[in-house]
């Protein structure tokens, strides 16, 4: 019997893209593309840090790509940068999420999630997601 599962966070549990989704119409026909590129930075961001032996922490990597796809389509727009950096800390959970964590809970596992998201940045999105009932462990 498996005793426990340990979920990565973003892009497993929590739908990355909801954050543009949510400014779409802010962004324009360039939403799918930005939102893309977001996320690209961030996970080169991550990497690059890690080769180099630095750290920098989850929030503050998802700032600079952020920037760096706001300068990367021309978008000057110091409100909806704000907005969309808010937005990403209330991530959407996917649709059939918490379907199966409830059955994971059912059969007596343990849950935990595993992320380099910060501590703020997860208990966001859970609470916002309504998972946090679900969850044994969090470990940032």
């Amino acid at each position: 019997m498996i005793k426990a599962y340990v979920f990565d966070a973003y892009g497993t549990l929590f739908d990355v893209h909801s954050a543009v989704r949510l400014h779409a119409g802010r962004i324009g026909v360039i939403a799918d593309r930005f939102s893309d590129v977001w996320r690209t930075k961030q996970l080169e961001y991550t990497w690059v840090l890690t080769l180099s032996g630095n750290y920098e922490n989850f929030e503050v990597i998802t700032a600079w790509a952020l920037d760096f796809a706001m300068a990367r389509h021309g978008l000057e727009d110091e409100a909806l940068r704000a907005d969309l950096l808010s937005a990403y800390n209330e991530v959407e959970a996917y649709s059939e999420v918490k379907g199966a964590l409830l059955a994971l809970k059912k059969s007596g596992a343990k849950l935990a999630i595993l992320s380099n998201g910060t501590m703020r940045m997860l208990e966001a999105a859970i609470k916002h997601s309504e998972l946090g009932d679900l969850f044994d462990f969090i470990f940032s």
